[in-house]
């Protein structure tokens, strides 16, 4: 008996990805079915990079396509193609990057810059080319949190080179100052430095650059959403009722500008003691799904308060980096390529895909 290729998209569409939150055929990720005697020839392209996740995706539709009736091997070729997606207000994308993803927070002292960080690093250990940069002025961070030092390079004297940490591309205006240098600006000149280092930098061909913002919804942040092309944003917030009340404005700022909210990150969701295992909710439960669910926003994930990530960061490695097999590592890798996978769904670029068209009278 033949199998139809009818059959095999049935079988296929049993199955849901949990990061698209629909099936592989209507979220238009298979690219090839072929069916040859017993064996059926599937190839999947996600639109999102998704290294941790190949092997159990490629396990789940081996089980569904291998239970047709006439099916005795299921070969799965998966891979990823990650492109450019439109921005806000009619902007182009920057050259040199396909997505900037903005990473915001609505106040201080939520994890924002950690969170940043460890997501910039996830994309990247899945299979993305990565950048990071740290545009909160007032208080750089980034440089210490990758354990870069140095100052960065410039080769044509206009424009500078992005320094490197942990295998992806990042740039900040702590590179430029002396760790104990306070920044006494006012915010046209904030948003001046802010444009320069995102345009005036080299950035190499890459699918992501993580926007680390500073807190707050102020002028700062406003002018940057209305200036900068940005993609998608993601919401960093702690289950306390002050964080949710000051995320809800951030976002409610990115609605205002047009720019999609890819998703909510719930950050100190849940302690466990490191001698007893007692597990609490010291800063509340529940909130960022609750926010999620009152502004219909994806819940991309929760990080626990966990003592390895604060250590990890401030001594310049990361923990994505450090111990990229632990609890919290795993979390930001799913968090990663479900804001990824959130992104994908959204409409694409194509300025880059067209000629432009030049008319002349002859």
């Amino acid at each position: 008996m033949s199998v139809s290729q009818e059959q095999i998209e049935t079988a296929i569409k049993q199955y849901i990805d949990p990061h698209l939150e629909k099936d592989l055929v209507t979220a238009g990720a298979i690219k090839g079915n072929e069916v040859d005697g017993d064996t059926a020839k599937i190839k999947v392209v996600l639109g999102f990079p998704a290294f941790g996740y190949v092997d159990k995706l490629t396990e789940e539709l081996k089980n569904k396509i291998e239970a047709v009736d006439g099916i005795n091997t299921a070969e799965i070729d998966v891979s990823w193609d990650i492109a450019s997606h439109s921005v806000q207000g009619g902007m182009n994308p920057l050259e040199g990057i396909k997505n900037v993803i903005a990473v915001a927070s609505g106040k201080g002292g939520v994890g924002k810059s950690t969170t940043a960080v460890n997501l910039a690093l996830a994309l990247q250990q899945e299979g993305a080319k990565v950048g990071i940069l740290d545009a909160d002025i007032y208080g750089p961070s980034i440089p210490r949190m990758l354990g870069i030092e140095g100052k960065p390079e410039s080769q044509d004297g206009k424009s500078l080179e992005p320094m490197g940490g942990h295998g992806i591309q990042a740039m900040s205006i702590g590179f430029m100052i002396d760790d104990e240098t306070p920044m006494i600006w006012r915010g046209p000149m904030v948003t001046q430095a802010l444009e320069q280092l995102l345009r005036d930098t080299r950035w190499k061909n890459l699918d992501y650059l993580v926007i680390d913002l500073p807190p707050g919804t102020g002028d700062v942040q406003l002018t940057l959403a209305q200036k900068v092309p940005v993609s998608g944003a993601v919401i960093v917030t702690t289950p306390q009722d002050i964080a949710l009340l000051d995320a809800r404005k951030g976002l409610k700022m990115f609605e205002k500008v047009e720019v999609p909210v890819l998703g909510i990150v719930e950050n100190m969701s849940i302690h466990i003691c490191s001698e007893c295992g007692h597990a609490e909710h010291i800063f509340g439960s529940g909130g960022g799904n609750l926010m999620s669910e009152q502004y219909n926003v994806d819940f991309l994930g929760a990080l626990p308060l966990d003592i390895d990530i604060r250590v990890n960061a401030d001594g310049g490695h990361p923990s994505v980096a450090q111990d990229p097999d632990s609890k919290a590592s795993l979390i930001y890798r799913e968090i990663a390529r479900r804001t990824a996978a959130k992104l994908s769904l959204r409409a694409k670029d194509f300025t880059n895909k067209f000629p432009n068209i030049v008319i002349q009278n002859n």
